[in-house]
């Protein structure tokens, strides 16, 4: 009797293994009928380009073009122009690419923050890919504009390893996103290569003042990405994301989130001896004060989609207002 019990209960065991579904949770919940998911808005797909993350892309373009009008050299208007386009094309791109990435993965399907239109199955994988792929097009096509007006052929390469940066970050099979290098991609390429890009294609040389506000932009883009990642961090862990907030854990990452806006601005008080104008660019450390206290005494990870948002916009005030000082 004891052995026919065990043999029952091992085979109802086996069924009810079989039964379960594996892998992401809310990915099973959120399958079922197509039929009655709703499709996705006007709205929608403007809150998947995350407008909150756009500062990042027009701040280097505004840091650079400073630089590149240092001792009364006249605007460029036009390479400026599409600096900002490929830039700004970039981040849009790289939004909806991680979109479609995250989303086929099931990453997203853990999300505190706003739902993405690929896990919450309002687009389809492939109309959130194509889209990514107008916008990197957009951004290729600004980029051979900027090539030909400028003759710098050989800069095709970094723009080149601009878009494959772009899409490997969440895309692929081994993204380097998954492996905790985001930030250290972040700071190159929206930091030093945006800005001291932008300076050169308008002026054929980088001044200091350019590799110092690309820092300046660099260290604030990474503390946007550490903001984002704090908030993702149980669901990140949970799906197998291993951001460097997942490897380095919540304390860590609040710290290293503090020194980067410290550091930026301490460049940017450095930069203030000898351009006066930059002191008013302090003035950016009143959100971003509030984003360092929000990231310390958050108790809801919603909270950190503010300090995001303000850490952002930090990055826009101090870029304007170096810009300003470079220019004054």
């Amino acid at each position: 009797m004891a052995g026919s019990t065990r043999k029952k209960k091992a085979r109802s065991g086996r069924r009810s293994a079989a039964h379960t579904p594996r892998g992401n949770p809310q990915r099973a919940q959120l399958s079922g009928d197509p039929a009655h998911v709703e499709r996705a808005t006007a709205r929608d797909w403007i809150g998947a380009a995350r407008l909150r993350t756009l500062p990042l892309a027009v701040s280097p373009v505004l840091i650079g073009t400073g630089a590149a009008l240092l001792g009364g050299m006249p605007l460029r208007w036009v390479v400026a122009l599409c600096c900002l386009v490929v830039a700004v094309s970039i981040q849009i791109g790289v939004n909806y690419a991680n979109d479609y990435s995250d989303g086929i993965r099931g990453t997203d399907d853990h999300r505190v923050g706003p739902a993405r239109l690929t896990a919450s199955r309002k687009a389809q994988p492939r109309t959130v890919l194509i889209v990514a792929l107008v916008f990197f097009g957009i951004a290729a096509a600004a980029g051979i504009a900027l090539i030909v007006r400028t003759g710098y052929w050989w800069m095709a390469l970094i723009g080149a390893a601009c878009l494959v940066a772009a899409w490997f970050y969440t895309g692929g099979k081994r993204p380097y996103g998954y492996a905790g290098l985001g930030e250290l991609f972040v700071f190159v390429f929206f930091g030093l290569v945006a800005t001291v890009g932008t300076t050169f294609v308008q002026v054929g040389t980088v001044p200091q003042e350019s590799w110092f506000g690309g820092v300046i932009a660099g260290l604030l883009a990474c503390a946007v990405l550490l903001a984002n990642n704090l908030r993702d961090i149980d669901q990140d862990r949970l799906a197998g994301k291993r951001t460097l907030t997942v490897r380095i854990g919540r304390r860590a990452t609040q710290i290293l989130f503090t020194v980067l806006v410290v550091g930026a601005f301490a460049i940017v008080a450095f930069l203030a001896v000898f351009y006066p104008l930059a002191w008013l660019a302090l003035l950016a450390l009143i959100p971003a004060a509030c984003a360092v206290l929000i990231v310390w005494t958050y108790r809801a990870p919603r909270e950190l989609v503010v300090a995001l948002g303000l850490t952002s916009l930090t990055s826009l005030a101090v870029a304007a207002l170096l810009f300003w000082a470079f220019t004054g």
